[in-house]
């Protein structure tokens, strides 16, 4: 069998409203030298079944007990054959050209570890939302990714093999797993991962023009969901801290306040004004620089918080729906 330029790598858990479109636009890419690996993660849908309905001899799909997104991430990496690892969520979108530009992208830079780019943001219909994904692309150093995490989403990302097997490691309870994202995170698994490439192994992170992803937000989420984020950034604040001590040392309170700030902004699209209100407080007292740095961003958070406790909170969400669609509460 000839070697895959790409894989592509889907982990799949009960999405069967979405997962056709996703294959979908894996089959519909213009560059058409890759392998798309579906790892079923043990769910109990019919995801799976509409999976196997795609006949292509370029899709494989594996079997395997539940362990979660970083789990069916691993084992899809564990069993990818081609020099560059492209990652999909199964309830988000390729851009038709988005491997045969990252393919140029990594040919033409050998140095560059990790390719990215911007998303536009659907919400459960597919519809596009007035919000995007718009990264720096360029001279991204570890504190860019620790502050504001450039590659956006997991499904932005290509990955060169060679590079991220630096990061990987044995499983703490299973030897014979190989491991790249840590399977103890839930959530913040992608910037764990990323933040231990680039300060400890020194990978070079580079993004490209375009939104080439479609990256799905579904409604409905609670505050809950926001608090849980945040715990599970802290835990992976914490292993960066026992990894290079020094570096969060120096910029951790940067850090913590640009993701209270994004959670701020999460609450006020969920519709939780009193929420957010707390949040950028938060953020500001951790660090007060981003009302100088980035006064816009920061303006614009609080002025939402303010119109949103004048509105109410019907009154503002029927606004949020208005402007955010399926990503508002």
């Amino acid at each position: 069998m000839t070697t895959p330029a790409i894989s592509v790598v889907m982990p799949v858990y009960n999405v069967e409203t979405y997962i056709a479109e996703a294959i979908q636009s894996v089959l519909d890419q213009s560059f058409t030298n890759f392998e798309l690996i579906i790892v079923d993660d043990g769910g109990s849908d019919r995801s799976i079944e509409i999976a196997q309905s795609f006949a292509d001899e370029r899709i494989r799909i594996i079997h395997q007990a539940n362990r979660g997104l970083p789990g069916a991430r691993n084992t899809g990496i564990m069993h990818a054959r081609a020099p560059l690892i492209a990652l999909l969520d199964s309830d988000d979108i390729y851009h038709q050209d988005k491997l045969m530009l990252h393919h140029i992208h990594m040919r033409a830079c050998p140095d560059v570890g990790v390719s990215y780019a911007g998303s536009r943001m659907i919400d459960a219909n597919g519809e596009v939302m007035a919000v995007a994904m718009r990264p720096k692309l360029t001279d991204i150093s570890p504190l860019d990714i620790f502050t504001r995490n450039p590659v956006g989403n997991g499904s932005a990302a290509v990955l060169r093999r060679s590079f991220i097997d630096q990061a990987a490691f044995p499983h703490p309870k299973d030897p014979q797993r190989v491991c790249w994202f840590d399977e103890e995170f839930r959530q913040s698994e992608d910037i764990e991962f990323w933040i231990r490439l680039s300060v400890k192994h020194s990978v070079k992170f580079e993004g490209i023009s375009g939104l080439l992803t479609d990256y799905r937000i579904i409604g409905g989420a609670l505050s809950a969901n926001i608090v849980n984020q945040y715990v599970s950034w802290q835990k992976m604040y914490r292993k960066l801290a026992e990894i290079a001590p020094d570096f969060v040392a120096k910029h951790g309170r940067k850090a913590r306040g640009y993701q209270l700030r994004y959670l701020a902004r999460r609450a006020v699209q969920l519709g939780d004004v009193g929420f957010s209100g707390e949040l950028l407080l938060d953020a500001l007292r951790s660090y007060p620089g981003m009302l100088w740095r980035e006064p816009a961003k920061t303006f614009v958070t609080g002025l939402a918080i303010a119109v949103g406790k004048a509105l109410g909170k019907e009154r503002f969400s029927w606004l949020a729906q208005r402007y955010l669609k399926g990503a508002a509460a």
